[in-house]
């Protein structure tokens, strides 16, 4: 008879339970998160059926164990928490506990496993990629809040330190914070000394030095005391030190990143799109993956990228609503792709103005080019083909 096992991940251990095909259940197993406990949990799994034939489900699609298991040939099935947590009422009486959740698992895999797929393993440049754009998009994350309790901080003491250049990160704001973290220190700056620093920080000289110091000036002077001014620009100065070792982290691993994409085939098409770029192009191919047969079609595909609104009708009622559950990188990057592509394609132009006179909102007719584009990056895909405005047939019949 069949087997399933169902694993509910913990931090320092790991609760499995093995059930068959009637529902009952054949063994309950706790394992340590180390290299001990998960070659006895191999072990173990192993005695009761062979690893090719003992599927197991889990909540959380990727780590150390899930490699471990799918390294062992275990064929893993990922069931999304949401399933889990509406499967819950079904088995009051298992309460909540890591053993019970263990046994949803299995037992959902057992009556409800032809409607989860298994996982497919990524190619090692696909997860080499996926790790390096998520850590950046992480790190942009983190950038843009640290910048934000810069700019909150510069306005508590002096306000003028953030007006005078546009972006509170960037290289020559960040340098101007560290050499005048004070009003006091920088009561003597003139034209002559602000030319001075900005050739010295090689400044684009986008505005002269005497419009520069005319922002500083016209800031209103902050109000505290000698005291904590002074550990204010310190905390200034921490801050931006920190923002500028940030941003020369992000730029190596961005480097890293359009060296990666620019090497892999399909990379090149994803590439080969307008505007797509190679950071953008990293972003969407990471969530992509290269398992063509993980979408089927190109609506699962927009529904993955969540760029496609949910219905729901029930008798006479019929509601259409914002998809919530999808991939949000996924999103975040096919929609960033769209909106840069209508300023390069007639075609992404002309969906977008349309949507827009049709009432629909900004992020709304970008959401409705992404899902066009879809179709068209879907076909590229599964045929492993660059994208060639002379044969998309749609693009073709827009006037130029």
């Amino acid at each position: 008879m069949p087997n399933f096992v169902g694993l509910d991940w913990g931090g320092a251990g790991h609760a499995v339970c093995v059930v068959d095909d009637g529902g009952r259940i054949v063994a309950r197993l706790e394992t340590r998160h180390d290299a001990a406990g998960l070659a006895d949990l191999l072990a173990r799994l192993g005695r009761i059926a062979p690893a090719g034939e003992l599927p197991v489900a889990i909540e959380r699609p990727s780590g150390l164990l899930v490699d471990t298991l799918a390294a062992a040939g275990h064929p893993i099935v990922p069931i999304h928490p949401n399933v889990v947590k509406a499967c819950r009422p079904r088995y009051r009486s298992a309460g909540k506990s890591d053993p019970g959740d263990a046994y949803m698992l299995a037992d959902i895999l057992r009556t409800d496993g032809h409607r989860f797929h298994p996982l497919a393993p990524l190619s090692d440049e696909i997860r080499a990629l996926r790790a390096l754009v998520r850590g950046r998009d992480d790190l942009v994350v983190q950038r843009v809040a640290m910048a934000n309790q810069l700019r909150a901080l510069l306005q508590g003491f002096w306000p003028g330190a953030a007006a005078v250049f546009a972006d509170i990160d960037s290289a020559i704001a960040l340098a101007f914070i560290r050499r005048y973290p004070t009003p006091h220190s920088a009561r003597r700056l003139g034209e002559a000394r602000m030319a001075a620093f900005l050739a010295q920080n090689a400044y684009c000289n986008r505005r002269s030095p005497a419009e520069l110091l005319a922002r500083l000036k016209a800031a209103p002077a902050g109000q505290t005391g000698e005291a904590e001014t002074e550990a204010n620009g310190q905390l200034a100065c921490a801050l931006a030190e920190l923002l500028r070792n940030l941003l020369s982290q992000i730029a190596n691993i961005t480097g890293r990143i359009e060296h990666a994409i620019a090497q892999l085939p399909d990379g090149r098409i994803v590439m080969s799109f307008p505007r797509a770029g190679r950071v953008c192009a990293a972003q969407i191919l990471a969530e992509l993956g290269n398992v063509r047969e993980r979408f089927q079609t190109h609506d699962q595909l927009a529904a993955e990228a969540g760029v496609t609104p949910i219905t729901r009708q029930s008798g006479k009622h019929r509601s259409v609503v914002f998809r919530w559950a999808c991939n949000k990188r996924l999103r975040n990057a096919i929609t960033g792709f769209a909106d840069n592509s209508r300023h390069a394609s007639q075609w992404a132009s002309a969906i977008y103005q349309n949507a827009r006179t049709r009432g629909c909102r900004h992020a709304h007719a970008i959401r409705i080019l992404a899902r066009a584009w879809i179709r068209v990056l879907w076909a590229a895909w599964t045929q492993k083909t660059t994208y060639d405005p002379t044969k998309h047939n749609a693009a073709k019949q827009i006037p130029i």
